[in-house]
């Protein structure tokens, strides 16, 4: 069976929660391999919906293990919440299970996000404010607090009254925040801790071992490949990566354990928050998107920016997000439009980039060089095969993979797990 990594192919909000629970329905093992609880995986199965942040979601199967890796950094509280969200509507949670390498989300983590951002004033990333940033910064300095502290207390009061003493610094003398008190943090951890234990694990070896069973695993991140703190369009990026290459250390596998890397791109592109974006529409077709599409942000509720598909971001997100198929969501949000464009190309200053270019700040000052595409004005909401879109409709979607240089093997007309198909 195979290992399948779903990669969002944009600036993140792809659908990669509907593709993910569709694979889920085959699945052994859903594993999360970055981000913390800014992600929004919205699933919809009949008549309901559920909104996931950090929970892999295929646990609403009773034989998916759904699985938090290394590469998660865990809020314990909203960890906690959302499995007693999912009881209360008749879903078990109990067999999570949760890396003892993964780091967490502390209080002070959320304070440092919220007053970080509101001192940048127009400068702010975007955000969510849920301290995910700086928790992987204390990862990545080295003084980041791992779930397996938890379980020998006498580390884990030792390392947060180190990190707290050096934090209330910062908090207190630069933001004139109010200290915290790590005893009273330790109490309400180590709280946590009695609770979460049944679900701490090797998740590396469970996952490896699964695989040489023959297992079928899928990866499900969070974000996109154009939100990678490494390859995106930095510094209005995400704090891990969201690549195929952040799955593999996310979860602790190596890339001969990987069959296939599945990207989601929507038939347009969102973007939330700020940042460079070439193709944006600040005019009726965009806020026709934002409706028509419901792009508002599933974890805060924020409008998203939305503008044509970016062939040459998607060519990007391709080559970097080691893709190898992808899935093209929300195509029946074009039916919208008589005439529909592709950017297939930047210009600026004389100068046209077929590709990303090497220095982004081109990005914010170049202009889209569109091709094309005629529409097809029809409802397709309700189409649920190839054979039975418009002409136009799949000259689009073959136009498009021929852009991004992959095949489209999934297309989505819709929220419901029926709206979605095979392109042959």
């Amino acid at each position: 069976m195979p290992a399948t990594i779903v990669v969002g192919a944009q600036w993140g909000d792809e659908g990669k929660g509907k593709i993910a629970n569709l694979l889920a329905q085959d699945a052994d093992i859903v594993v999360r391999y970055q981000g913390g609880n800014n992600a929004g995986h919205t699933i919809v199965i009949g008549d309901e919906t559920f909104a996931l942040s950090l929970i892999p979601s295929g646990v609403i199967y009773p034989n998916v293990t759904p699985v938090i890796g290394n590469g998660c950094v865990v809020d314990p509280a909203v960890l906690l919440k959302e499995m007693d969200m999912l009881r209360a509507r008749g879903i078990d949670p109990s067999n999570l299970r949760l890396s003892t390498n993964a780091h967490l989300i502390m209080p002070y983590h959320r304070k440092l996000d919220a007053v970080r951002e509101r001192y940048l004033g127009k400068e702010q990333i975007g955000t969510t404010k849920r301290g995910i940033g700086p928790a992987y910064l204390d990862k990545f300095a080295r003084v980041g607090i791992r779930v397996q502290d938890l379980y020998d207390p006498k580390i884990f009061r030792d390392k947060l009254e180190a990190v707290v003493k050096e934090t209330n610094k910062v908090l207190v003398k630069i933001y004139n925040q109010l200290a915290f008190d790590p005893g009273e943090i330790a109490d309400e951890y180590l709280g946590y801790a009695e609770i979460l234990a049944p679900y701490v694990d090797d998740t590396a070896l469970f996952v490896w071992q699964a695989i040489r069973d023959g297992k079928n695993v899928i990866f499900e991140g969070a974000q996109g490949v154009l939100l990678d703190v490494d390859h995106g369009t930095y510094p209005f990026v995400t704090s891990s990566n969201p690549t195929s290459g952040g799955a593999l250390t996310g979860v602790g596998v190596g890339p001969r354990d990987i069959d296939r890397v599945l990207g989601l791109t929507k038939a347009y592109v969102s973007r939330v928050g700020t940042g460079p974006f070439p193709s944006e529409l600040s005019d009726e077709i965009g806020e026709t998107m934002v409706r028509v599409g419901g792009e508002y942000g599933t974890v805060t509720g924020r409008r998203r920016r939305c503008g044509w598909l970016d062939a040459v971001a998607l060519r990007y997100a391709v080559r970097v997000g080691g893709i190898t198929e992808l899935a093209l969501m929300k195509l029946d949000v074009l039916s919208q439009f008589a005439t529909i464009r592709i950017a297939n190309a930047y210009e600026w200053e004389g100068v046209t980039y077929p590709e990303f270019p090497r220095q982004q700040g081109v990005l914010y000052h170049c202009s889209p060089v569109y091709e094309d595409h005629k529409g097809w004005s029809i409802d397709i909401s309700e189409v649920r095969q190839w054979a039975d879109l418009p002409e136009t409709a799949r000259d689009y979607v073959e136009r498009v993979e021929e852009l991004a240089g992959v095949p489209i093997r999934l297309i989505s007309v819709g929220p419901q797990r029926s709206a979605t198909f095979g392109k042959p």
